[in-house]
């Protein structure tokens, strides 16, 4: 007889209750408890996913001030350690640790034996260097199970890990790892992207010239196996090792607080804020946020249905820590280096689809842009695939539209997905940043679902909507805050010795003094600072809970008094066939009277005339007001995106306000940098007619 499949939320609350004695009448019960009691609820993470520590930890959390919180003082831990426990288990269940395919169909699976000694292998490589505990590694590389293997060596002796994809220019990268000043480069000789080929060796030799604290750098032949560049110790030689040394090997035990990685910040003006998360923090909110609320399980255990974890990313953005993340909880992990929409001579957006179906995978991840694709290139179920194994589409990196994920789940429906529930596949739609390599908005199995909603605020994060005399709201579009610190915070950021710019970054709208106890009343966490993110939400009333974000605040709209995101117009105009892509910027600014241009990319072949226009200001005017019908409309080739796929508004808005191009976005961050010319000469003609008038 087959065990009925339970949520891992729904495991978790069952063994609350078995071991703390505690019980929930909602969800919402739920997420309060975690938000008012820490200790215990973090305590309780720890214990459920039995967090080894050769010493024992003081308290939880010993300090509860934002920023400088202080987790589980007295803990040592290794991010490593905690994935290669796995290793035996999973290997005797037949299960690889990492499965993985390019847009040459080369197709590999690492056993976690395998990933254990290679690991083993190039950590003991990387200490023969002279790399000590605290030392940079940094890595120019692309989305390859060997990128997982360095990450894990790395800290695995106490090395501080820091990535850049590899289709990041030398500028982008160089702004990035100057700041950082590594011992160790970690670099591929080139990528396929888009049907071609792309040698990255003139990169990796400015790189190394420019990076005068380097003592080492590891070559990776990536297009070609047996590639040699003097000076540059080869790969296969690094993790070729098979002796005694390399089976006896095991990770450090390291503070709780010990740097495990740099992330950066995308960065529009100034250099990118290097940001600093620690082993333990990252340990804790990865594995919660990865079985609780993406319901994710081991690939070996009996309730996983074999788990196979995909989220299509780059190394350049924060969903690949993700990605590594499933490997904590001895999930497979299933990865694809390429273009998921195949190249600009055959482009074919359903090749992510059927990587999926041949691999098996269960989890399905992409960011909300690639979704909005498929639906817009009319992808068919019959050109995908057996998608019958896949049981969860995951979302993120900006909203996802009501209409792309009822056209998502009608997608799945007859590509013969499970659902295992009568309202169709799960979505579990995540919002969350870079900034903690967490999420503040996620999935629960548990709860219902609505198209273009998200499903909770996830356990252990206070997130409130504020006004703007800061007072928390309901069912109204406020500032998204945290009230209470998560241990995946940043420790600090790089070279930021008296923490000015993680201050100025985070809590300068709600410095100390603003904080106050989630749920409201006064008490301890009265005097300190709150996590400001930069993201308008909206969060249901109680009996609802389910959380719509409307984009970055900076970038919002307010037409004649009324405040809104950019999302909603984006799902209307977005809507109509004939546009592929749009953004809108607001230039109300200092008390100037409102321009709010909207620019559109049209389908090929298509003009911009009257008819058009109407019919995009008619899907407006009824999807949300006359308010926010725009001043006008152009017709571009293209919408400014950064390496993520996040539309560029900001920058735009100040381009257009009279800012320099170099003062207001950095070129080697975008995908699309080219298209800044059609924008920059807009700016010019409209500032000349408004001398002019």
């Amino acid at each position: 007889m087959q065990v009925p499949y339970l949520p891992q939320i729904r495991i978790f609350q069952n063994w609350l209750r078995e071991h703390r004695g505690l019980s929930f009448d909602d969800y919402d019960a739920f997420w309060r408890w975690s938000i008012t009691d820490l200790d215990a609820f973090w305590q309780s993470v720890w214990d459920y996913f039995d967090i080894q520590s050769p010493t024992p930890h003081s308290a939880v959390l010993a300090r509860n001030t934002m920023p400088g919180a202080q987790w589980f003082p007295g803990a040592q831990v290794n991010y490593a350690r905690q994935v290669l426990r796995h290793v035996d288990a999973a290997h005797a269940a037949g299960v690889p640790a990492i499965v993985s395919s390019n847009e040459k169909r080369q197709h590999r699976e690492m056993t976690w034996p395998e990933l254990r000694r290679q690991v083993a292998s190039l950590a003991l490589h990387l200490q023969a260097q002279g790399v000590q505990p605290g030392d940079r590694v940094a890595a120019y590389l692309p989305n390859v199970p060997e990128a997982m293997v360095a990450f894990l060596a790395t800290v695995s002796i106490g090395g501080v890990w820091s990535i850049c994809a590899p289709d990041m220019g030398t500028h982008a990268v160089l702004d990035r790892f100057r700041q950082i000043e590594p011992t160790v480069l970690i670099a591929v000789d080139g990528v396929t992207y888009g049907g071609r080929d792309h040698d990255r060796l003139p990169v990796l030799d400015e790189l190394r010239a420019a990076l005068p604290s380097l003592r080492h750098t590891l070559l990776l032949g990536n297009l070609d196996a047996t590639v040699s560049v003097a000076g540059c110790a080869d790969w296969i030689s690094a993790t070729g090792n098979f002796d005694p040394k390399v089976a006896a090997f095991e990770p450090l035990w390291l503070p709780f607080d010990h740097p495990l990685w740099i992330v950066y910040s995308s960065g529009t003006t100034g250099l990118p804020k290097p940001i600093v998360h620690g082993h333990g923090g990252m340990v804790l909110v990865q594995m919660q946020l990865g079985a609780l609320h993406n319901d994710l399980g081991c690939s070996y255990a009996p309730n996983s249905l074999g788990e196979r974890y995909h989220w299509y990313s780059s190394t350049g953005w924060v969903m690949w820590n993700a990605q590594v993340g499933g490997l904590l909880a001895g999930t497979t992990c299933v990865i694809f280096d390429g273009n998921p929409g195949g190249s600009k001579e055959r482009p074919d957006w359903a090749s992510l689809w059927r990587f999926a179906s041949e691999t098996g995978v269960t989890f399905f991840g992409a960011g909300a842009a690639f979704y909005a694709a498929c639906m817009k290139a009319g992808i068919a179920p019959q050109d995908c695939g057996d998608l019958s194994h896949v049981r969860v589409l995951g979302s993120t990196g900006s909203p996802l539209s009501a209409e792309v994920q009822q056209w998502g789940t009608r997608f799945m429906a007859h590509a013969g997905a499970i659902a295992g529930r009568a309202d169709g596949i799960w979505w579990c739609n995540i919002s969350g940043g870079t900034d903690f390599a967490g999420a503040f908005i996620g999935g629960n199995r548990e709860l219902p679902q609505t198209p273009g909603k998200m499903q909770c605020r996830m356990l252990g994060a206070a997130v409130e909507a504020w006004d703007a005399q800061g007072r928390p709201v309901l069912d109204a579009v406020g500032e998204l805050v945290c009230a209470q610190p998560i241990p995946s915070m940043p420790l600090y950021l790089w070279n930021d010795p008296q923490g000015e710019r993680y201050l100025s970054s985070y809590f300068d709208m709600y410095p100390a003094g603003h904080g106050r106890k989630p749920g409201g009343g006064d008490g301890p966490a009265a005097m300190g600072a709150v996590w400001r993110h930069g993201d308008w939400i909206q969060i249901g009333a109680q009996e609802d809970g389910g959380c719509v974000i409307f984009g970055r605040s900076d970038a919002t709209i307010n037409r004649h008094g009324l405040r809104m995101g950019t999302s909603e117009l984006y799902s209307a105009v977005e809507a109509l066939p004939e546009v592929l892509d749009s953004l809108v910027v607001d230039l109300e600014y200092l008390g100037r009277e409102s321009y709010m241009p909207l620019f559109v990319v049209l389908r090929p072949g298509l003009a911009l005339d009257d008819a058009l226009r109407a019919r995009i200001n008619g899907a407006i005017r009824t999807a949300l007001s006359p308010r926010f019908v725009p001043d006008d409309i152009f017709a571009v080739a293209e919408v400014p995106r950064t390496l993520s796929g996040k539309k560029q508004e900001l920058p735009i808005k100040k381009l257009l306000l009279g800012q320099p191009i170099e003062k207001v976005v950095n070129k080697d961050a975008m995908a699309n940098p080219g298209c800044l010319d059609w924008y920059q000469a807009f700016a010019r003609e409209r500032e000349a007619a408004q001398s002019a008038a």
